[in-house]
């Protein structure tokens, strides 16, 4: 079988999912996560034919989220093969993920035959129609001599611009269909995407604005950690002595531990910055539509996107910076190598921000410092970071698990830190974390991934361990559990509740059943499993995980049901009482 397009013979005959093989492969494809059936089962082969590693999740949502995770981690979009109609609605939240996230993904489902539209086929849908509202692109090809094209265009569309979804939709009686390839419209493989540069009096503009600010702040983006902009950032900061803060998955561009990372006092730096340089960063809802109470009214802000329509979005810049992040900051370097200036490092502004780090962080340090047992969050984070190695990838979803964990756990490399994101998803842990270990074990062997769940995040997807143990994947996954969605019931207060009445009537809606043994899941099908329930217990098992490579363990640490976050300065999204 052929590999890549250049390889077919001129007299040869091959099948639509040969040919879907070929483009794939010829457009640098090289992961598949899907789900077969009819009719996709052949195209899976095919790519395993074609060198492009196929790997088969329990749920089409969960190979979404895994083939957008590589897109993110690789810049090349990985792909989610699906079968028709339920198949694919499944895999529908994870191209609207990508497309919220702005990663690159590509989804390829079959539908139903050509020649049974509008009959009632089986699993008929409309898929294209459906995937437009998801995607960047949505098309189904017209014959097999355009598949080709087709999947090139869908490549280039996911990567190019603002990076995204696109989907492929393949016809049943297409997929075994055969076609000499002399009558095959082949392309070449796309190449990586242009790197549009700022205009010059943009830059200049923004240079001099930063210069004149008293109050400073640099937000760096998961849009910096995908353009690899970590080193031109990095010696920003340096060069010009800028506090900076990261959004969650902008961790670690610049490392957490650097002197001028102002995480630990996140809400005074953004409320009290006079100028805010926003790289790769937009302000949703993660940044508060950089509007009051949360900013000043008149904070400054430069933006720098690769998007035009993103410009002005909710606060007008005063400098718009249009362009890959990467090659706007190093237009900024330029301007600052030529007309040399640095923060005054004694200033007010960052010693106001490191009274506010240091508070914070004593009293995180006080709350991990309670001995008392059932754990809380704190104790649990505060065991965890010392033994976790310094490039591990962490995945990160749940509620509080994902929040305090965000502020605790520190990320040293850029693209180390994948969680629930802009759409704010719950169930894409283990799917990020197949993805990270697949790419770990090709790029980096012995690069651990560590995945922080949440036991109701853990729930969405829990059953992809099984994947983990198939594919040999030593994933660490650590379910903090507090029985519930926020917070949940000891076991003896669940006992007493039930005796109330009928339980779909008593039971509190956050409450899941106490002392659940996620980790039994994980050895029914021969991981390794660990239920803790102290921090030394908790320590010796993730020693014990981290020393075990070959084999996906899952530590069940079991914490204060009632356990959440310190007093936080702001309300978050809603006005809920609960």
């Amino acid at each position: 079988f052929p590999v890549a397009m250049e390889e077919l013979g001129v007299g040869s005959e091959l099948s639509g999912a040969e040919v879907i093989a070929a483009a794939l492969k010829e457009q640098d494809v090289r992961y598949m996560f899907g789900v077969v059936g009819i009719p996709v089962i052949e195209i899976a082969m095919a790519a395993q034919a074609a060198g492009i590693k196929y790997i088969g999740m329990r749920n089409e949502q969960a190979a979404c989220y895994a083939a957008s995770a590589v897109g993110y981690l690789t810049g090349r979009p990985g792909v989610c093969l699906a079968v028709s109609g339920p198949g694919l609605i499944h895999a529908l939240g994870g191209m609207a993920n990508a497309n919220m996230n702005c990663w690159p993904v590509i989804v390829i489902a079959g539908s139903s035959d050509k020649n049974q539209e509008t009959m009632g086929a089986f699993q008929e849908f409309p898929q294209v129609e459906a995937c437009r509202l998801y995607s960047k692109f949505s098309a189904r090809p017209s014959s097999l001599e355009v598949l080709p094209v087709i999947i090139e265009k869908a490549v280039r569309s996911s990567i190019y611009g603002r990076p995204g979804a696109c989907y492929v939709d393949i016809p049943g009686d297409m997929v075994t269909s055969k076609i000499h390839t002399a009558s095959l419209r082949t392309v070449p493989c796309c190449s990586s995407p242009p790197l549009g540069t700022a205009d010059p009096t943009a830059v200049r503009e923004a240079a001099l604005i930063i210069k004149n600010a008293k109050r400073p702040l640099v937000v760096v983006g998961k849009g910096a950690a995908y353009s690899h902009a970590e080193e031109c950032i990095r010696k920003l900061v340096d060069v010009c002595g800028l506090p900076f803060l990261p959004t969650p998955m902008g961790k670690g561009v610049v490392p957490d531990d650097h002197l001028l990372c102002v995480s630990a006092a996140r809400s005074r730096a953004l409320l009290n910055a006079d100028v805010i340089l926003l790289l790769g960063a937009r302000l949703n809802w993660m940044l508060h539509f950089g509007l009051p109470p949360r900013f000043r009214s008149d904070v400054k802000i430069i933006q720098v996107d690769i998007c035009a329509e993103e410009l002005g979005n909710n606060v007008m810049p005063v400098a718009a910076l249009l362009g890959d992040v990467k090659t706007v900051v190093r237009q900024l370097l330029d301007f600052f190598k030529i007309n040399p200036w640095i923060f005054p490092s004694k200033s007010e502004w960052l010693l106001f921000l490191k009274e506010k780090i240091k508070a914070n962080e004593e009293l995180s340090q006080a709350m991990a410092a309670h001995k008392s047992l059932p754990m809380n969050y704190y104790m649990v984070f505060h065991t965890i970071q010392p033994l976790l190695p310094k490039d591990c990838i962490i995945i990160s979803e749940g509620a509080n698990t994902m929040d305090i964990g965000r502020t605790m756990l520190h990320n040293y490399l850029p693209r180390h830190r994948l969680d629930a994101g802009t759409f704010g998803t719950m169930g894409v842990g283990l799917g990020f974390a197949i993805a990270a270990a697949l790419i770990a074990n090709d790029q980096t062997p012995h690069q651990r991934v560590i995945c922080i769940e949440g036991d109701s995040a853990f729930g969405f997807s829990g059953m992809e361990v099984e994947t983990m143990c198939r594919y040999n994947l030593p994933v660490v996954t650590i379910v903090v559990n507090n029985n519930g969605i926020y917070s949940g019931l000891d076991e003896d207060s669940w006992k007493t509740m039930a005796e109330f009445g009928e339980p779909s009537i008593v039971i509190p809606p956050t409450t899941l059943l106490p002392n659940a043994h996620y980790e039994q899941v994980m050895t029914a099908f021969g991981g390794k499993g660990y239920f803790v329930q102290t921090p030394e217990e908790l320590r010796k098992a993730l020693v014990s995980c981290l020393a075990q490579e070959k084999m996906p363990s899952l530590i069940n640490v079991m914490i204060n049901p009632s356990s959440g976050r310190k007093k936080q300065d702001f309300t978050w999204l809603t006005l809920s009482k609960m």
